[in-house]
């Protein structure tokens, strides 16, 4: 069995899971309702306030499947009572972000301003100037958004200038040396 897919998903007060034929699973929470249409070759049962998946054979393609799904309804099941983040922070001379109603704009040192408008669903907050912090209930999309705000300007190894994730180190390396 596979040690993730085995395990029981746990629905806390205040979430509903309602499971479709085809194994359609939507999830209601505090903070909003998340939908996914999942591998209709499992078995997604809600039993006594938990979730499960079963697999029907131990073929290889079921196997990773398992494990994928049952992770995918447990990001669900989070995502609508916790929520996802994402912290970036900006790094350089004279790079910062402002933000305007749904609209993010980023000076990175080119010649223009790079605006980005916030997707349905996610929201970004400033902490200072060069601090952004991503939001929202799916971590696909929240992943995905701070990757894109990441790639405007990603970080460069001599001094460390463009955007990274609040958690990432970057490897620096050393720079040229005068001729003697």
């Amino acid at each position: 069995m596979s040690r993730i897919g085995k395990l029981p998903i746990a629905i806390p007060a205040g979430v509903t899971v309602t499971i479709a034929d085809d194994n359609k699973v939507t999830v209601k929470g505090p903070k909003g309702t998340l939908e996914r249409t999942l591998s209709p070759e499992l078995t997604i049962k809600e039993e006594n306030g938990h979730i499960e998946v079963t697999r029907p054979n131990d073929t290889k393609r079921i196997k990773s499947l398992h494990g994928l799904t049952r992770t995918l309804i447990n990001n669900m099941v989070v995502g609508v009572t916790d929520g996802y983040q994402k912290a970036l922070e900006i790094n350089g001379v004279g790079y910062r972000a402002f933000k305007q109603g749904n609209k993010l704009t980023l000076n990175l040192g080119y010649s223009h301003p790079v605006d980005m408008i916030d997707p349905e669903g996610i929201e970004t907050v400033l902490d200072g100037q060069n601090k952004v912090i991503v939001k929202g209930i799916d971590k696909e999309k929240v992943g995905q958004y701070a990757a894109e705000i990441r790639g405007k300007r990603e970080p460069e190894p001599y001094k460390g200038k463009g955007i990274k994730y609040a958690d990432e180190t970057i490897r620096r390396k050393v720079g040229k040396t005068g001729k003697k």
